[in-house]
């Protein structure tokens, strides 16, 4: 190796990843208080620069936070943040279901596409698990720092390019190659799971649960036909740092089988022990673009009347719903960044549309005219 090619590997180890991780955004002004320790230090990553003799007091700033979760996280060589007491979930985070209202579904206009079609994707027998973000993080192992759950395409890591999901194996029964994923859930009373990836460090602890059923249906829009999604488009529905941000981004769902009509953003106390999270995703999307800086801005959720935003296009729409068998009382917790506690507000889901041409085709035709599909 020359001098000239050593100087330029060293200046690239010494970068780091470009890319922030998944609850980071790329434009490098952030408010240190959101990005949570692992944020932390790839700020710390990108704003220190090596023989650069200034260093601004931000820096300086968010180096003493990192130093000062490093000895809560490294003491008594735990990898969680403080005690058990602190990591989370707490009392509050809990209802029981018949303490929460019922709330009717919204009306469908007169010229809505009022089909379903429902798919058949199994729930994650194969126990295709990792810590990675395709979507939000491309690129970086452990991007997520907490362990997904898939269906769908059997090959998606961070590192997956188009022509490998396109040609990998799928577990939905009609071909459907995109991938759908979602954090897991865990009984904190239990053992913790063999960690996939680092998924299982940071505080999320105890046996990672077997989803007993995952759907994974389309629908239509309230208001209008829906246009076919482009291939390979991709998108986020739910914010995974809703606990220290704020709930603009969040559309957690929680519920209990056998209680259709009341859902809350805690998790529920089921009276059957049958916990249920549903995760609808954005359905208006741009006509360009198949996906943006923050994997939002190029498709939104319809307006309250249905109708999507000016400049946007009703596709599909994503519902998954994943239902646990958990007795009643039982401590769940939803994979989290530390500083989110494990809070049920920051459940999402992450999908990347792999259907060819004529699959899309089916979906579309079906939903507008007001047909219930269900392949198996």
């Amino acid at each position: 190796m020359s001098k000239s090619e050593e100087k330029a590997r060293n200046q690239r180890l010494r970068r780091g990843p470009s890319r922030a991780p998944a609850h980071v955004p790329e434009s490098g002004r952030v408010p240190v208080g959101r990005l949570g320790t692992y944020g932390t230090l790839w700020y710390v990553k990108r704003r220190f620069r090596f023989g650069n003799a200034a260093i601004s007091l931000s820096v300086v700033a968010v180096v003493s936070v990192v130093v000062a979760l490093s000895l809560v996280w490294t003491a008594g060589g735990r990898h969680d943040v403080g005690s058990a007491a602190d990591v989370g979930p707490f009392p509050k985070d809990f209802v029981d279901i018949r303490d929460v209202p019922r709330s009717a579904p919204p009306a469908a206009g007169p010229d809505a596409s009022t089909g379903t079609f429902t798919e058949d994707c199994g729930r994650n027998e194969d126990l295709h698990r990792n810590s990675d973000n395709l979507v939000q993080s491309p690129g970086l192992h452990n991007g997520a720092h907490h362990t997904h759950d898939y269906v769908g395409n059997l090959s998606t890591t961070a590192f997956s390019t188009d022509a490998q999901l396109a040609a990998a194996r799928t577990t939905c029964h009609d071909g459907d190659r995109s991938t759908y994923y979602w954090p897991v859930l865990r009984r904190q009373d239990r053992p913790t799971s063999p960690m996939a990836g680092g998924g299982g460090h940071h505080g999320n602890i105890g046996e990672i649960l077997l989803p007993s059923s995952v759907t994974v249906e389309y629908l239509g829009n309230r208001a209008s036909d829906v246009v076919a999604m482009p291939r390979f488009l991709r998108f986020i529905t739910g914010d995974p740092a809703a606990a220290t941000a704020g709930t603009a981004l969040a559309h957690a769902q929680w519920g209990c089988a056998g209680f259709p009509d009341r859902v809350t953003t805690q998790y529920p106390r089921c009276p059957d022990g049958r916990v249920v999270r549903t995760l609808d995703f954005p359905s208006c999307w741009n006509g360009l673009d198949t996906d943006s800086e923050d994997h939002r801005g190029h498709i939104a959720f319809p307006r309250a009347d249905g109708a999507c935003p000016p400049g946007t296009f009703p596709v599909p729409q994503l519902r998954l719903v994943i239902a646990y068998r958990v007795p009643e009382g039982a401590p769940i917790a939803l994979d989290a960044f530390p500083e989110q506690k494990h809070a049920p507000i920051t459940d999402h889901a992450a999908f990347v549309n792999v259907m060819t041409g004529k699959q899309m085709a089916e979906v579309v035709a079906c939903l507008n005219d007001g047909r219930h599909c269900k392949v198996t």
